[in-house]
Parts: C-alpha cells; sequence; structure tokens
C-alpha cells in the first residue's frame, strides 16, 4: 500500500443541472484520511460516488493511484446467498484469498452469521457486512459514506479499529459523515465552504 495515493485537483461537482460543489483540492498518502462534513444536501455523497468513478467530475482531475473500495447506501451483496457466499464473489472479483473474508468478518464481529443469508441480516449487520467487504477487498483506498450509520456503539467501536488498522498498514481512508468518526488526525472539510456563491444547504 505504501505507493497509494488519492489527489482531487479544482474538483467541482453537478447534480442535477445545478452546480453543488466547487474549487476542492485534496491529497492523501498513505496513512493519512479525510473527513467530509456538511449538512443534507452539500454534495457528502455525490463526492464520494465522484471520487470512486461513478459520477463524473463537472471540473478538475482525480487521480487514485491504487485500488478502491467503496461503502455506501447500497448493499452490493447477493441477498439470496449466505453472507459468506456474498462475500466470496466479492474475494474473487477483487482477487483476494478466502482467509481476508474471515479475517474481516471477525474484524467486525460477523463471524457467526456468515451462513445466514444476507436477506435476514439487520440494518446494523448489513452495515457492518458492507464494512467487512471494503476490508476484505484489499484495495488500499477506501471510500466510506456514512460508515457509522446504523451501528450501536460496540459496532462503532469495531469499525474505529478497522479504520486504525487500514490506515496503520499505509492505507487510505476519504470519509464522509454527519457523526464524528475515531479518525486522529484526519483532513476535516467541510463542503459549505465549497459551496457556489450565492447558494446554500
Amino acid at each position: 500500500m505504501n505507493d497509494a495515493l488519492l489527489r482531487l485537483s479544482g474538483i467541482a461537482c453537478m447534480r442535477g443541472g445545478r452546480l453543488l460543489l466547487r474549487g476542492i483540492d485534496l491529497t492523501l498518502t498513505p496513512g493519512q484520511s479525510a473527513l467530509l462534513r456538511g449538512p443534507n444536501g452539500t454534495g457528502k455523497s455525490s463526492l464520494i460516488r465522484l471520487t470512486a468513478g461513478l459520477l463524473p467530475a463537472y471540473a478538475g482531475t482525480i487521480e487514485r493511484r491504487g485500488k478502491v473500495a467503496l461503502s455506501d447506501e447500497a448493499l452490493a451483496l447477493d441477498r439470496d446467498r449466505t453472507l459468506g457466499r456474498a462475500l466470496g464473489f466479492w474475494a474473487k472479483m477483487d482477487a483476494v484469498p478466502a482467509s481476508a473474508i474471515a479475517d474481516a468478518l471477525n474484524a467486525i464481529g460477523l463471524s457467526d452469521l456468515a451462513d445466514i443469508p444476507v436477506r435476514m441480516l439487520s440494518t446494523g449487520q448489513r452495515k457492518r457486512a458492507m464494512l467487512a467487504r471494503v476490508a476484505a477487498s484489499g484495495a488500499p483506498i477506501w471510500l466510506l459514506d456514512e460508515p457509522a450509520n446504523g451501528l450501536d456503539s460496540a459496532s462503532a467501536a469495531m469499525l474505529g479499529a478497522l479504520m486504525r488498522g487500514h490506515l496503520a498498514r499505509g492505507g487510505i481512508i476519504l470519509a464522509a459523515s454527519h457523526q464524528d468518526l475515531p479518525l486522529d488526525g484526519a483532513q476535516d472539510i467541510d463542503l459549505s465552504a465549497y459551496l457556489p456563491q450565492g447558494e446554500d444547504a
């Protein structure tokens, strides 16, 4: 992960014909993180998806050096498969060993649910399953959209440990959240400051 890089240069984001954000510059190198903040409607999720390559930038450039793993509101797991098999599909796509799944499930407290169909998981368990998918991916760049939503205090603590471990191994995290996240030393980016002049949230 030591050569990972995420760089946003002069990024502007358009959504629904409206210029949402402009002038965003950000560089993250191994072991660094950034937290996107701002009221609903300021473009946190849009910027995460744009950084992942799922939305086009209206202006500016994005440089990604290393694989990217995204966790957002889309479950991206086959609801009819067991959790273990659903994650196994992604492990094959990511070309990582099966042991990565077991390690990720253990880290996020889901080992006992590996044989349960995804459709039977609770909201909080599904959120943790998405985080396990990210953790098992082997990607150095994690893009996390509201990763603490639906998590109780114990699960939030596991998320914190997961993120700290990733950064300690030279990973990069860009997260969007309206909640505090245990990302010590993260760059704090208030997207309200990047609204086009005359716009509000």
